[in-house]
């Protein structure tokens, strides 16, 4: 197979034009989805705050939505939107704590953040200014902490009863995990109808006219999509040992649900808003043009596609080589660790061996199935093609892809020894 140069690549050669083919497609979208084949690669941040940079400046975005919880990255908004008190994109970053830290505290988030809060500030106008949201829904009991402490504002007696609601989940600790053991396996009754109660609560105190006038509303969308998220937790952390694919698909249905609510949100308070989302390319490429989709497993690219033919515009990252931010286990410290050259057979090898140099590529009549890597927060080069490599069909997954032949790690905000030693040079090759 071969790349049509003339009309399917654009080599990437550092400015701002590198992007004019994307953004000339993205005035008919009204999201964007920019992914990334792992969540610790200096080069996918980079290119996808250069991107929304331009999405923002020029094209009318008026949101970045991202992989991250909701309680967490609304801080960041509020600071973007000069709304509270932290000083800097650093401090506003303060709040993601939870593993793995350096996916939003690292250097090109901080960079990108500053740029947010300057452009804002140069518009002026609430209007017009751009806010940062989180879709995902690992923030449980944080989530559970702001219902409350929304409530304690306008209505103690409420807080007081959504603190009793709540405590439903106080039996299990503070491990979201153990609580979805317990009660998916181990026959313990659930806090389920309780979580619901509180979520209903909310929903009506919207509904109520008197009620209603007296609200504010951004504070109150946020407060109710902490509860919509305290829901779909509990039934995602249950679902988790069953097994099969309910447990994904149900966080991911949970984040375009949250991305709907926030672009309808959106509109009633600024009128019509586009959204630029940032995503790993397993949740934002279609995923019927996966392995993974023959199993049932859907993903917020391909729910967005159904529900807006041609206004979702997918956009995926990959590399051949280089380094990566990563664990070697769930929960584990961050290393900076070498990726493997990829694999024969991948799209990944095409690309290198094709064309050998970073560019964006228009997919169509990419024809596949080939291999496709795809690294998270943890990174196992000895079990590479086991634990990193599923099969895709490039043309229906994205509409274009950004690769980098060769990439480095992205810097965490704070950096350990073990990721400022690196990864020893290996013998090559190993078992994989």
């Amino acid at each position: 197979m071969a790349l049509d140069r003339p009309n399917t690549v654009r080599p990437i050669t550092g400015t701002s034009a590198d992007y004019d083919g994307l953004l000339e497609r993205s005035l008919r979208a009204r999201y964007v989805m920019i992914g990334e084949a792992s969540h610790g690669t200096h080069e996918f941040y980079r290119h996808r705050a250069e991107l929304t940079k331009r999405l923002v400046d020029e094209a009318g975005f008026g949101a970045v939505a991202v992989e991250a919880d909701w309680p967490d990255a609304y801080r960041v908004n509020r600071y973007v939107r000069d709304a509270n008190y932290d000083a800097s994109a650093d401090e506003a970053l303060s709040d993601f704590r939870r593993f793995p830290v350096w996916m939003w505290r690292n250097t090109e988030v901080a960079d990108f953040v500053g740029w947010l809060r300057d452009w804002n500030d140069s518009v002026g106008d609430d209007r017009r200014k751009a806010g940062f949201y989180g879709l995902d829904l690992y923030s449980m009991h944080r989530s559970m902490e702001e219902v409350v402490a929304y409530l304690e504002v306008i209505d103690p007696p409420a807080a007081a009863r959504a603190r009793e609601r709540y405590s439903c989940f106080d039996h299990f600790g503070t491990d979201p995990q153990v609580y979805g053991y317990e009660t998916g396996l181990g026959g313990v009754e659930p806090c389920e109808q309780q979580a619901v109660a509180q979520l209903v609560v909310l929903y009506r105190m919207a509904a109520d006219p008197a009620m209603r006038a007296l609200l504010d509303e951004d504070r109150h969308f946020y407060a109710t999509r902490n509860a919509e998220l305290v829901v779909n937790a509990e039934e995602y952390y249950r679902s988790m040992f069953r097994g099969g694919v309910e447990s994904w698909n149900l966080r991911d249905r949970h984040m375009a649900e949250t991305l709907e609510a926030l672009a309808s949100h959106l509109r009633q308070r600024q009128g019509e808003t586009k959204v630029v989302v940032w995503e790993h390319n397993s949740h934002i490429g279609d995923a019927r043009a996966t392995e993974l989709g023959t199993t049932g497993q859907f993903n917020v690219g391909q729910l967005e596609r159904e529900m807006y033919d041609g206004e979702a515009m997918l956009v995926g990252c990959t590399t051949y080589s280089g380094a990566v931010t990563a664990a070697s286990d769930w929960g584990g410290v961050a290393e900076r660790k070498r990726v493997r050259p990829a694999l024969g057979g991948s799209w990944e090898e095409l690309l290198h061996e094709q064309a050998g140099q970073d560019m964006i590529v228009e997919t169509a009549g990419m024809l596949g199935p080939r291999l496709e890597r795809a690294i998270g927060v943890v990174y196992r080069p000895e079990t590479e093609r086991i634990s990193h490599y599923f099969h895709a069909q490039l043309a229906d997954q994205f509409d274009a892809v950004i690769h980098i032949d060769d990439t480095r790690a992205v810097e965490p905000l704070e950096i350990t020894s073990e990721w400022e030693h690196g990864e020893l040079p290996e013998t090559y090759p190993f078992g994989v």
